[in-house]
């Protein structure tokens, strides 16, 4: 089986400046990404697709690396994570290189491990899935939701008001953090693909989207905390 990790990081970044490189707990937070990819040993390449020579010598010094800068189609603002995923793949075909799994790994993710890597290779391999997603469960029942109706509170589904939280089918949402891909069924569906989707999931403490500044406080609090308990577990074995 061989594998690849890819690591998406473009240079443009309009609400937290220089997002993908911005100190977070000490460190560029792109190094996390980079040295659960690394520290995994479960790929045969771990690389970089940015379009900013920062990045890219940051990415270099970490142990990752650069082979091509990303297009400018896949640098601009409308570029989605298939087109460069799909440029990523097409670029190692030109010079030989294939893999049966990719796994894309967004910079900044710094609650991913090497564990985590390693284990979704191999439920994705064993599961003969197309895609494992990793997921985690909203915290409060959207069954339960409340919508504005010109003006009045109403609730959004009235069959549920009364039903317990427990009793409550869960819903979970993309954790946004990595992806694991079989690249046959990848390239054969053009990016797109939407069955034989098997769920990774995540406790809320080690899930957060960062997109403001107070986003990324409450990233470096949940951090801390599952090092704590990471250091915990390893103090009682």
């Amino acid at each position: 089986m061989s594998s690849i990790a890819i690591i998406t990081a473009r240079g443009g970044s309009k609400r937290i400046p220089k997002k993908n490189i911005r100190e977070f707990c000490g460190r560029p937070i792109i190094e996390y990404s980079i040295e659960a990819a690394l520290k995994s040993k479960a790929f045969n390449e771990v690389m970089v697709s940015t379009d900013s020579e920062e990045i890219a010598e940051i990415a270099r010094n970490c142990g990752a690396s650069v082979p091509f800068m990303r297009s400018e189609k896949t640098s601009n603002d409308f570029a989605t994570t298939r087109d460069v995923l799909l440029e990523v793949l097409e670029n190692y075909k030109r010079v030989g290189k294939s893999f049966d799994y990719m796994t894309c790994i967004y910079p900044t993710a710094p609650f991913v491990t090497a564990e985590k890597l390693c284990e979704t290779l191999r439920i994705i391999e064993d599961s003969k899935s197309s895609i494992l997603v990793p997921v985690v469960k909203f915290s409060f029942p959207p069954q339960r939701a409340y919508i504005v109706n010109e003006g009045q509170l109403v609730w959004k589904w009235d069959e549920f008001k009364a039903t317990r939280s427990q009793d409550l089918e869960p819903f979970y949402h993309d954790a946004g953090q990595f992806y694991v891909y079989n690249v046959g069924d990848y390239l054969a569906q053009n990016g797109s693909i939407s069955t034989n989707m098997m769920p990774y999931i995540l406790p809320e403490t080690e899930v957060q989207d960062i997109d403001t500044f107070e986003d990324w406080k409450m990233a470096e609090l949940k951090f801390n905390l599952m090092k704590e308990k990471t250091n915990e577990l390893a103090s009682d074995n």
